[in-house]
Order: C-alpha cells, then sequence, then structure tokens
C-alpha cells in the first residue's frame, strides 16, 4: 500500500480541491446560487421568511445556515428571519410518531410557511421522502422552492424553483460544496440587505 493511500486526511482535502475547481468552473450551477441569493433577498425583503430542512449532517448544514442569517455572517446589521425545522425535538417526535416521519418537516411547512417564503432543502441523495414531502407541501402553499443536491437528485428538480447540484459523488464533499455556497449566498444576502440596494 502507497503512503499516499493511506493519508486519508490528505486524499480527502485534494478530493474536495478538485470538486471545488469544478464548482468554480460550474457556470450552470454558479448561475444557480446567484438566483437563489437573489430571490432569498427578495422574500425577506418583502417580510418573508426562510425555511430549511435536511436529514443528517444538511440537518446540521439547515441550522448552520439559518443562524448565519437571524444571527450575523460576517457584519452587525438587523436580524433576518431564518427557521432551521430539523430543532424542534417536541415538533419532530409528535410529527413523525403520528404521522410518520415522512411527514415531520411538510406538517411544520403546511403550518409555519406562508406564500412568498422560501423552503430551502437539502439533500445530497435528492430521493428523500421527507424532503420531497415538504417540498410538495411547500409548492401547494405558494412557497418558493429551493433545494441543494448531488448529480443523482434528479427527483428533487420538478419540485424545485431553482435546484442547486454539486459536482460531485462524494455525500461529504457535496455537504461541503452545500455549504460553502450557502455561505456565498448568506454573504450576498447580508451586503445586499445592509446596502439598501
Amino acid at each position: 500500500m502507497s503512503q499516499d493511500s493511506k493519508d486519508f486526511i490528505g486524499v480527502h482535502l485534494k478530493q474536495s480541491l478538485a470538486a471545488f475547481e469544478r464548482a468554480t468552473r460550474d457556470a450552470s450551477m454558479l448561475a444557480t446560487a446567484r438566483k437563489i441569493a437573489d430571490v432569498s433577498i427578495a422574500a425577506l425583503r418583502a417580510g418573508n421568511k426562510l425555511l430549511l430542512v435536511g436529514n443528517g449532517g444538511s440537518a446540521g448544514d439547515a441550522q448552520h445556515i439559518a443562524a448565519e442569517i437571524t444571527g450575523r455572517y460576517k457584519k452587525d446589521r438587523p436580524a433576518y428571519a431564518a427557521i432551521a425545522l430539523t430543532t424542534d425535538t417536541s415538533a419532530l417526535t409528535a410529527i413523525a410518531n403520528d404521522y410518520g416521519y415522512e411527514q415531520v418537516f411538510s406538517r411544520q411547512v403546511e403550518g409555519l410557511g406562508r406564500r412568498g417564503d422560501v423552503l430551502l432543502a437539502l439533500s445530497t441523495s435528492g430521493r428523500s421522502a421527507n424532503i420531497l414531502a415538504a417540498l410538495r407541501k411547500a409548492r401547494e402553499h405558494g412557497l418558493v422552492t429551493i433545494g441543494f443536491t448531488g448529480p443523482k437528485g434528479e427527483a428533487m428538480r420538478g419540485l424545485c424553483d431553482h435546484l442547486l447540484v454539486a459536482p460531485s459523488d462524494d455525500t461529504p464533499v457535496i455537504q461541503q460544496i452545500h455549504l460553502a455556497v450557502a455561505h456565498g449566498i448568506c454573504d450576498a444576502i447580508e451586503q445586499t440587505l445592509m446596502s439598501g440596494t
């Protein structure tokens, strides 16, 4: 076995770097990210909110992104409305118990979402039943639907107004790209809303 094949950290960083380089050259993905920033800014400016959902690591990313919006990204400024629907254990467990795990997000979207709000759904596979159910419910209630996925996430496309596809087949790298793009979107939201343009 070569020394390089034992260097799991170095190999992961090299694979991540290669994926990030592909992402910086992916004109379609970058255009989608800019559009997602624009619709998020428009929603927040109109007094609407962002709702975020995901499972596992993507649940953590949903919470992270919501915190950047409601707290701050880089600058002190007014709080903006963002809620990760992954954090209320009473709601999650009650809904899963009474309706099934597939409905843990859609019930919250139904109760909390309003026309003009944005649902940001993160799913590396694009096939999570609870994510697809949440997107369907958001569509029924007039929310703007945004998906973050990987190359196998085409099941989300028909339910998303805007679908960002990370250029990697490796779940951890997909999640890294999602978070990096989300940070860029947070920056765009903060800078634009603070400038008043």
